[in-house]
């Protein structure tokens, strides 16, 4: 079951009972806000939803603490608008996207490794496209001979290959910095399955990033509140 979360006239969510949890342990939902449970048309305070589950509170990261943000936020370009651009675009946008999110991971998270990954897998994608018109430019001008032809092929296979895998590594590296980033120094107990980082990769992040702002944004407006 998914739980909606308002506080002063402003919705948020849906996110799971797990997720509410963990945000009310970081201080990002309030007891006091109130829930809407998936199904339901009656608003509750969270404080019900919780019941006797118990909380385990999270120390707060040094800059919640003091009220500043230390990191900035990640992007918030919707996933659903990032799709739709990446289909309109033939993919482009999806690369510059991934570029844009490993930028921003570098700046909050300066160890990742994602970035060396995202360098090379662009290398590998732009030398992968020149390949790719190369050898439809020559095969449409009759000017290669068969052979010579099924090499380009088989050498623009292997970078295929190559683009491929190297894609699949930066997922995952991305993956895991994400999951130090907010589980430590940022915590709202972000946890990313493998399944879906490998098969949509920074669409998938970009859901989570999304939510995790709109998780921001709930706590500073509560912040605003309070003084």
């Amino acid at each position: 079951m998914t739980y909606k979360i308002a506080r002063d006239g402003q919705e948020f969510g849906p996110y799971s009972l797990a997720d509410v949890q963990r945000y009310v342990s970081t201080g990002n939902i309030l007891l006091t806000d109130l829930a809407l449970a998936e199904g339901s048309t009656e608003w509750i305070p969270v404080s019900q939803v919780m019941g006797s589950i118990p909380v385990t509170p999270v120390a707060p990261s040094p800059y919640v603490a003091a009220g500043i943000p230390q990191f900035p936020d990640p992007p918030n370009l919707h996933w659903a608008l990032v799709l739709v651009l990446s289909i309109v675009t033939c993919g482009l946008f999806s690369v510059i996207w991934d570029l844009v999110q490993v930028l921003w991971l570098k700046k909050v998270q300066p160890d990742t490794k994602a970035l060396n990954w995202m360098y090379i897998y662009l290398g590998l994608w732009v030398l992968n496209m020149l390949f790719s018109f190369g050898r439809v430019g020559l095969a449409a001008s009759h000017q290669m001979n068969s052979n010579a032809f099924l090499a380009m092929s088989g050498v623009s296979g292997l970078v295929s290959l190559a683009t491929l895998a190297i894609m699949i590594v930066y997922r995952f590296s991305m993956r895991s910095s994400l999951e130090q980033h907010f589980n430590t120094v940022d915590p709202v107990g972000l946890q990313l399955g493998p399944i879906m980082t490998f098969f949509f990769g920074g669409l998938y992040f970009q859901y989570h990033l999304n939510r995790i702002n709109e998780i921001k944004q709930a706590y500073r407006y509560g912040q605003q509140q309070m003084r």
